[in-house]
């Protein structure tokens, strides 16, 4: 599942390919907004908001529009050049298709995708919590609204984008590991709640610019993560069993030994 820090990374690809661009035409392959037509419209910014995309344009009248879309499981952004073949993923999976005279922007498999006033962004991502890559990135407010839900596990509420935004299930997996806390531990019980959303927000920063995440600093395959992913594998630090198993909806990885339950 893509995490804030590749969303980030994938505004950022889209800010290169068209920031500034005029754009030349465009398809939409979603019954919302198949006769949408942005031919002649400026692109003004690529911006991630957690793990929301949101594509800042004007039209020819100067009036500005977001184009928003959430990536979820699957969904992706590529540029290519014209003339380029678009290889990412079949062509069935294509929602969105925007050309200008450098680049082609093609988004496959979006979700959310929704164009408003930008002056209505608020509609789509003002739910969300505090960025960990953003300029709003607020440490005291994420613990704020991380506690007002003490008996929540801290796996599900760090997943939970209204309390912070651009977590995802890796993250979850390693900050609570590194920190020594069971994914089952209710927040309430959690010794140190600012340090946990410190190390996340650290995290994420790290690879930030970087498609390879690591939280151990190493980038070669199979020494990546900690914990996530390397089920019957031994904890790098006790040498005990990683176990993997269902938290809410999601998968979680942890070492039994090195995040003992806390009630």
């Amino acid at each position: 599942m893509p995490e804030g820090d590749t969303v980030w990374n994938t505004a950022r690809v889209l800010e290169r390919a068209l920031a500034g661009a005029r754009l030349t035409g465009s398809d939409f392959r979603v019954p919302q907004l198949a006769t949408t037509d942005l031919t002649g419209w400026t692109v003004r910014e690529s911006a991630s908001r957690g793990k929301h995309l949101l594509l800042r344009l004007a039209d020819p009248d100067a009036t500005d529009w977001t184009l928003h879309s959430h990536l979820r499981m699957d969904g992706a952004w590529r540029a290519y050049a014209p003339g380029e073949r678009w290889t990412a993923r079949p062509a069935h999976l294509i929602r969105v298709v925007l050309r200008s005279p450098d680049a082609v922007a093609v988004g496959y498999h979006l979700h959310e995708l929704a164009l408003v006033p930008t002056a209505d962004e608020g509609t789509l991502v003002g739910h969300l919590g505090p960025d960990l890559l953003g300029p709003d990135w607020d440490p005291q407010e994420a613990v704020r609204r991380l506690a007002e839900h003490p008996e929540q596990s801290i796996g599900e509420a760090l997943l939970d984008q209204r309390n912070l935004a651009g977590v995802g299930n890796l993250y979850k997996c390693e900050v609570l590991f590194l920190r020594g806390v069971s994914p089952w531990t209710p927040v309430r019980a959690v010794p140190d709640l600012a340090g946990t959303v410190t190390l996340a927000q650290r995290l994420l920063a790290a690879n930030r610019g970087r498609w390879t995440q690591s939280t151990t600093g190493v980038l070669r395959r199979g020494g990546t993560s900690y914990v996530y992913g390397r089920r019957a594998q031994p904890c790098r630090r006790c040498g005990a069993a990683i176990r993997k198993d269902e938290l809410g909806e999601r998968v979680t990885y942890w070492c039994p030994a090195c995040q003992p339950e806390r009630e």
